[in-house]
């Protein structure tokens, strides 16, 4: 299974915030911080603020910040929110119209079994499970590169 960008980097915007020792951090820092497409990231903002992650706080002194504790923030429900499409394989996908072996295939209960593992162990951790490494985070992200110099980064995992 290969995540989103989108889910990639609403991740990453949740452990940024979880990380920061500031009350509230802009989209344009997050982005910077994360070497991130700060117009993507407006997206990813925009739906974690609908699912109730995160609080966006209009104005000039505005930004987002985290909407629950970071233990309140499973990471399995994360992805399952902002992930579009888990179907591993076609026959997974409900717009699929069919397969001509489904009656005797063994590959989709074998994926689907996988599929159903992957999200289990991912129930077990919250975002504060991730950024337990606070300290040293913080230390990183203090000597991320600045606006235009930041190195290209591989995503987590990224469709095509």
């Amino acid at each position: 299974m290969r995540l989103t960008r989108f889910s990639d980097n609403a991740l990453r915007c949740l452990m940024f915030l979880g990380h920061s020792d500031r009350e509230i951090s802009t989209v344009g820092e997050v982005a910077r911080r994360m070497s991130m497409s700060e117009d993507h990231l407006l997206k990813v903002v925009k739906r974690l603020s609908q699912l109730g992650y995160v609080k966006t706080i209009r104005g000039r002194k505005g930004g987002l910040r985290l909407a629950r504790s970071p233990e309140d923030i499973n990471i399995a429900e994360v992805l399952r929110a902002t992930e579009d499409n888990v179907a591993v394989v076609p026959c997974f996908d409900s717009s699929h119209e069919g397969c001509s072996i489904s009656s005797v295939c063994q590959l989709a209960p074998a994926v689907e079994l996988a599929l159903a593992a992957f999200f289990a162990t991912l129930q077990r951790y919250t975002l504060a499970d991730l950024i337990k490494e606070r300290r040293t985070a913080l230390n990183a992200l203090a000597t991320a590169p600045s606006p235009g110099l930041a190195p290209s980064r591989p995503q987590l995992a990224v469709h095509a």
